[in-house]
């Protein structure tokens, strides 16, 4: 159950950065982030199809894969200014999903133990439930906290009698005490679940979830300042979920269960950059992208885009950079 390159199609890294082998630590030892693919799409409750994921998400750009992407707002070129690895698609297969996910988590503990971010690529969002727990294993429970973009809570008690699903996800989470529910946020929630019952325990654990609309009418400034004091209070570092499906069909068509009404790619986008440079990360996820479902590969680039996102503000933040959002851009340093 180990590292087999990538798990579907041709065996190529995140935009043509180095790769490394979990197995073997020194091939990622001083690294800032590791990229591993989790393809599993098994906990889907509709359409599957995110397996094949990982792999759109790293060929999701029309720039040769030669592992350097000069942001042009932030003025750094996250590739090169961090040491990142790709460590492939861990070995997943779809008719065992337990085990799949215990996978997972083991590879996360490994990179955290490393020093290293873990950046996940999935999957269905069911891989959440591994990948934050193996982080806080190292970390410790209740000392990660989570911001979760989607347009679903993914807190049922059960997914069809299923305790292991993409529904659900954070309620294991929580239950677990890898996270704490009054550390826990939510953004782009919206639509028809879940029921009332399942809203009423969210609350009971201290939950903060921001629906859509409310989004739209406060902006997502005020939102995201109000969110922020709370994340890092009393935990040691954040990890951030994003849900592909937060952002409206029209933009992201790409995945199992589009919702309409959600956030513009732009929103999502700054959004992430804003949260990584203010924010203690120490992991990520980007999930629920199904190729299979896709326009002109229009939400794998966003996808590979909210990535980017990510590693550029990390790195702007590890070299002591500024970003403002407001300054010209052929004014900024």
């Amino acid at each position: 159950m180990t590292n087999i390159g990538n798990m579907y199609g041709p065996d190529f890294t995140f935009l043509g950065i180095p790769r490394c082998d979990l197995d073997k630590p020194d091939s990622y030892k001083g690294a800032d982030v590791v990229i591993v693919g989790a393809p599993i799409d098994s906990g889907t409750s509709h359409r599957s199809g995110a397996k094949m994921g990982p792999q759109a998400i790293r060929m999701g750009d029309y720039l040769p894969h030669d592992a350097s992407r000069p942001h042009l707002a932030m003025r750094i070129d996250p590739l090169q200014k961090l040491k990142i690895f790709d460590a492939g698609d861990l070995l997943m297969p779809g008719g065992d999903l337990i085990n799949s996910l215990k996978v997972l988590e083991v590879a996360t503990e490994k990179i955290s133990k490393a020093g290293a971010i873990a950046v996940v690529l999935g999957g269905d969002h069911s891989i959440a439930s591994a990948d934050v727990t193996g982080i806080a294993n190292h970390l410790g429970k209740g000392k990660v906290s989570m911001i979760h973009f989607d347009a679903h809570a993914d807190t049922g008690e059960d997914q069809f009698g299923a305790l292991i699903g993409h529904g659900t996800p954070m309620r294991r989470l929580i239950e677990s005490g890898s996270v704490r529910g009054d550390r826990f946020l939510q953004l782009g929630l919206r639509g028809y679940w879940p029921d009332d019952a399942t809203l009423k325990w969210m609350v009971s654990k201290g939950m903060k979830s921001y629906e859509m609309t409310e989004i739209h009418h406060r902006g997502m400034k005020a939102v995201l300042d109000e969110s922020f004091s709370i994340l890092t209070d009393g935990c040691d570092g954040v990890f951030l979920s994003v849900d592909i499906d937060v952002v409206d069909p029209g933009m992201a068509p790409g995945t199992g269960t589009p919702e309409p009404g959600g956030m513009t790619s732009r929103e999502l986008l700054e959004a992430v950059r804003r949260i990584c440079l203010e924010l203690p990360i120490v992991g990520i996820d980007v999930v629920e992208v199904a190729p299979a479902y896709d326009s002109s590969d229009i939400t794998a680039i966003l996808a590979n885009r909210v990535v980017l996102e990510a590693l550029s503000a990390i790195a702007l933040k590890k070299v002591g950079g500024k970003y403002s959002a407001t300054r010209n851009l052929l004014d900024r340093d």
